[in-house]
């Protein structure tokens, strides 16, 4: 869907099914990206071994890394 904004607030004139009295929650929608199938596997993986990591207890500190990012 696509809104305009008019006097501070969103206007919409898009065709909708919904019920009446639905409650949305709108999000900026940046176009997607252009990761191809094998870049997108990748950022999966990397998420997905990061929360395995996480759940184990294999953390560091925020401030750790960007330390040690800034160190580089």
């Amino acid at each position: 869907m696509k809104a305009r904004v008019e006097g501070g607030r969103l206007q919409l004139d898009e065709p909708c099914s919904l019920p009446e009295g639905t409650v949305l929650d709108l999000v900026l929608d940046d176009e997607g990206d252009d990761m191809d199938a094998g870049e997108r596997q990748a950022l999966d993986d990397a998420i997905s071994n990061a929360w395995t990591a996480a759940r184990a207890g294999r953390v560091r500190p925020a401030q750790e890394i960007i330390a040690a990012l800034r160190r580089r």
